[in-house]
C-alpha cells in the first residue's frame, strides 16, 4: 500500500519532471546492476563526432555517479527546483520548459567541448537552480539547515558547498554560465528599449505538448454548453 501511495504521489507530478527523475534513476541503477557502464554513458566529443556515438549527447544529461551522498543530493535538486519551475514560471507551458531544456542542453553540449566534462548532468541542475533562483529573489532557501540565504545567492553557495568537498567547480560555473545566458536572453533582453525575445519555441513543440488554445471566436451551441439540459420536445 505505501509503494501504491508512492506511485500515486509521483504521478501528480509533473510531467517533464517525472520523466527526468525517472530516467536518471533508471540510468544510475542500471549501472548499479551492470547492465550499463559509465564508460558507455559519459560525454566523449571523439567517440560522438567520430564514431558516431550520438547517444552519449543525451546520455551524460542522465547519470550522477553511483548510489551515494552526491547521486541523492543531486535528485534532490533535479526533484526539487525542475519541479518549482514547471509548476511556477512554466505552468501551462510545456513546450517552453522542454525547449529551454533543450536550448541549455545544446549550449552546455557546447561549451562543454573547451573543458572536456565527462558528465553533463550537474551543470544542467545548475542552470535550472540559477534559472529558478534568478525568477525568485525575494525567496529564502534554508541550506541544509545550516545556512539561509536569498534565492539568487544558491548557485554560489553550491559552487562553494563543491569546492570545499574538493570538487571541480568547472560543471557548476559552466551550468551558471548556460543559465544565465538563458535569464538574460528570456527574461532580461526583452524588456529593455529596442529588446525582443529571440528564443521562440518551434510550433511543432507546441502542438506536440500544450494543450491547443480555445478559439475566442467559437460560440458553442446551446447543447454543448455545460450544465443540465432539458429533453427535447415531443410531437
Amino acid at each position: 500500500m505505501a509503494w501504491q501511495g508512492l506511485a500515486a504521489e509521483f504521478l501528480q507530478v509533473p510531467a517533464v519532471t517525472r520523466t527526468y527523475t525517472a530516467a536518471c534513476v533508471f540510468t544510475t541503477a542500471a549501472v548499479q546492476l551492470d547492465l550499463l557502464s559509465p564508460f558507455q554513458l559519459y560525454f566523449n566529443p571523439h567517440l560522438v563526432f567520430r564514431k558516431f556515438q550520438v547517444w552519449r549527447l543525451v546520455t551524460s544529461f542522465f547519470f550522477f555517479g553511483p548510489l551515494g551522498f552526491s547521486f541523492f543530493f543531486n535528485m534532490l535538486f533535479v526533484f526539487r527546483y525542475c519541479r518549482l519551475l514547471e509548476e511556477g514560471s512554466f505552468r501551462g507551458r510545456t513546450a517552453d520548459f522542454v525547449f529551454m531544456l533543450l536550448f541549455g542542453g545544446v549550449l552546455v553540449t557546447l561549451l562543454g567541448l573547451f573543458g572536456s566534462p565527462f558528465f553533463l548532468s550537474q551543470a544542467l541542475v545548475t542552470m535550472l537552480v540559477y534559472v529558478w533562483s534568478r525568477r525568485s529573489p525575494s525567496v529564502r532557501v534554508n541550506l541544509f539547515g545550516l545556512l539561509t540565504l536569498q534565492a539568487p545567492f544558491l548557485p554560489w553557495a553550491l559552487t562553494g558547498f563543491s569546492l570545499l568537498l574538493g570538487n571541480s567547480v568547472l560543471v557548476d560555473l559552466l551550468g551558471i554560465t548556460v543559465g544565465h545566458i538563458y535569464y538574460f536572453l528570456e527574461d532580461v533582453f526583452p524588456n529593455q528599449p529596442g529588446g525582443k525575445r529571440l528564443l521562440l519555441t518551434p510550433s511543432f513543440l507546441k502542438l506536440l505538448l500544450d494543450a491547443p488554445e480555445e478559439d475566442p471566436n467559437y460560440h458553442p451551441l446551446p447543447e454543448e454548453q455545460p450544465g443540465p439540459h432539458l429533453p427535447p420536445l415531443q410531437q
